[in-house]
C-alpha cells in the first residue's frame, strides 16, 4: 500500500508552500479575521502540539524530531503491510506521516514549527496550527473511525 505515499508528498508541498506564504505576509501574531470563528496569524511553535515544552529550552527540538522519525518509520512500515482492501487505513497512515514530516522538516531546519491557522470564538482562542497539524488530526480521526468499521465496510 506504498502507493498512498503520494498523499504524504502532496501534505508535505502544501504545508511548506502555505507556511512559506504565511512567513511572507503575515506579520508575527498579528490577527487577520477571515470568518468570524477563524483567521490567519503567524506563530511560531518550539514545541509540540498545543506548545507543549515550547520553554524547555532547546532539547525538545531534537527530542520532537528523533520521535517524528521513529513514528514516520512506524508508519511506513504499517502502510507496507496493509492489505488492498485496507485503503481507509492507508490514507489515514499516509495523512500522518506527511503532517509527521512536514512539521519534522520545519522543526529540523528552522528550529520552530510555523502555525498560521487560527480558530477562536469571542475571547477564547484555539492554538495556532497549519496543514501539517490538520492532515494529522484528519488522519487521527479516521484510524479513530476504522477501529470501529466492521470488516465488510473496508
Amino acid at each position: 500500500m506504498l502507493k498512498w505515499l503520494w498523499i504524504s508528498v502532496l501534505v508535505i508541498i502544501l504545508d511548506q508552500v502555505t507556511k512559506a506564504v504565511a512567513v511572507d505576509v503575515l506579520q508575527f501574531r498579528e490577527l487577520v479575521p477571515i470568518l468570524p470563528v477563524f483567521g490567519f496569524t503567524l506563530a511560531y511553535n518550539t514545541g509540540a502540539a498545543f506548545s507543549f515544552l515550547s520553554d524547555a529550552g532547546g532539547w525538545q527540538r531534537w527530542f520532537f524530531s528523533v520521535i517524528a522519525i521513529a513514528v514516520s518509520v512506524f508508519l511506513v512500515l504499517w502502510l507496507k503491510k496493509l492489505k488492498e482492501y485496507e485503503r481507509w487505513q492507508a490514507i489515514a497512515l499516509a495523512l500522518i506521516l506527511g503532517g509527521a514530516l512536514g512539521n519534522l522538516y520545519d522543526r529540523v531546519v528552522l528550529g520552530h514549527v510555523v502555525d498560521f491557522l487560527l480558530l477562536h470564538y469571542q475571547d477564547n482562542y484555539f492554538p495556532a496550527f497549519n496543514i501539517a497539524d490538520t492532515a494529522i488530526s484528519m488522519g487521527a480521526v479516521m484510524l479513530v473511525i476504522d477501529m470501529f468499521r466492521k470488516p465488510q465496510q473496508q
